[in-house]
């Protein structure tokens, strides 16, 4: 090689270089998670977490939360079930700005830029997925449907799409609202659509798992179970894993929709996979009080984590950790390849325990979630640092008040014994 192309090669590596310092970190930057599992596919992984940490807060929405959280460049967006939507500084806790919804809210926000999606419940009988423009605090456009939107919307380009109670899979003009397709596939779809490559993977309460043309909503295939599915699917690798009433965790090929493996996980499974597909693990919850590990290539079962009630959650993953919640009021942070504790957290300290229902997410070393007693909390998920909890102080007063009781009714004894 000559003296000259020697040269030139240099600063060829030189610019390569340069530009993957530059670019890796942009790549990584974005630690935004603006939709349920944090992308389409609904793996539930975060391959950066970054190094953001927030303080330590409780946030209350006094109602209870069921919705999961989404995140846009440093502000949290969740609704509480009376339809309360609230945009929360991430840093403090504190309230940007609220909006009443008109209905309950079961279903979580996505986030795009300044519109918020959000599906909601009307008069118990219709539903609404409404697009609220966060930059100006107005509501974009509303889109009715017959019966309640329970689906958490999945966003592609200027697509929006999401099930309802009326047994349909609607896709939407992001812009205005227009309806670009619907499709009937039975039952209720509570299900959120996961969206890959052109198709559409969803579940309804008929025991039906669809693939659907994201152009049409024409049927590609379809796999029946053995009971209603609830849960969302996620892809990964070929596979769209999802988990079903009847207490099986099933891996289908999303090309026609054959099964490539199913688990028996011993009771009814509520709970959406999450992915890390760098190891080849599937986490997922059930009734039968279980976080299970699985090999996403066969369904090998690795590890299971034994808690206190129904895991109806979807865990969230980053770096070495998986973190869930409970039934049982607790927050667990594990480790993702053995299974062991690394955190537990009863903001309820047991005496005022509510379910956990609502799913965690994460933004650089921090752990957000929601939980049934209207409270969302901020973890330190690198120190695995906790906030002293309202609770804890409820507490307090309950055992002043018992031994108070308790002193009282001793010295009530011994007045009657002189």
């Amino acid at each position: 090689m000559s003296k000259s192309m020697t040269n030139n090669f240099k600063k060829i590596l030189i610019v390569m270089a340069i530009l993957a310092i530059f670019i890796n970190p942009i790549a990584g930057a974005n630690n935004n998670w603006t939709m349920f599992q944090e992308n389409v596919e609904h793996t539930g992984f975060i391959e950066e977490a970054g190094d953001f940490v927030s303080n330590l807060w409780i946030h209350s929405m006094n109602n209870p939360i069921l919705s999961s959280p989404a995140i846009q460049d440093k502000i949290i967006y969740l609704a509480s079930e009376n339809g309360l939507l609230e945009a929360i500084n991430m840093e403090n806790g504190d309230t940007n700005w609220k909006y009443q919804l008109n209905g309950s809210v079961q279903a979580s926000p996505v986030v795009k830029g300044d519109n918020l999606f959000i599906g909601a419940n009307v008069d118990n009988n219709k539903g609404y997925m409404y697009n609220y423009n966060i930059e100006n605090k107005k509501l974009s456009w509303k889109f009715e449907v017959s019966k309640p939107i329970e689906s958490t919307a999945t966003l592609t380009n200027d697509t929006i799409y999401f099930g309802a109670d009326n047994g349909k899979v609607y896709a939407l003009n992001t812009r205005d609202g227009s309806k670009l397709w619907e499709k009937e596939i039975g039952g209720k779809v509570k299900s959120s659509p996961t969206y890959v490559d052109g198709t559409v993977y969803v579940g309804s309460t008929n025991g039906v798992i669809f693939a659907l043309n994201g152009n049409d909503g024409s049927q590609i295939w379809n796999y029946t179970t053995g009971d209603q599915v609830v849960a969302s699917p996620n892809y990964g690798n070929g596979k769209v894993y999802i988990g079903s009433l009847d207490g099986t965790i099933y891996s289908l090929n999303g090309s026609d929709g054959s099964l490539a493996w199913k688990y028996d996980l011993g009771n009814k499974v509520n709970s959406s996979a999450s992915l890390d597909l760098r190891n080849n693990n599937l986490y997922v919850g059930s009734d039968s009080d279980n976080l299970t590990c699985l090999d996403t290539r066969d369904g090998t079962f690795k590890w299971a984590y034994k808690t206190g009630e129904d895991v109806r959650t979807t865990p969230a993953i980053y770096e070495d950790k998986v973190v869930f919640g409970s039934n049982d009021g607790t927050q667990y942070i594990l480790n993702k390849y053995t299974g062991n504790p690394e955190l537990t957290y009863n903001p309820g300290i047991y005496l005022f325990n509510s379910p956990i229902t609502s799913s965690s997410v994460i933004y650089g070393d921090v752990i957000f979630f929601a939980g049934n007693d209207g409270y969302l909390y901020s973890l330190d998920g690198d120190k695995l640092n906790t906030p002293i909890s309202v609770f804890v102080y409820y507490t307090i007063i309950v055992i002043i008040v018992v031994l108070a009781v308790i002193i009282g009714l001793i010295t009530f004894i011994k007045r009657r014994r002189k």
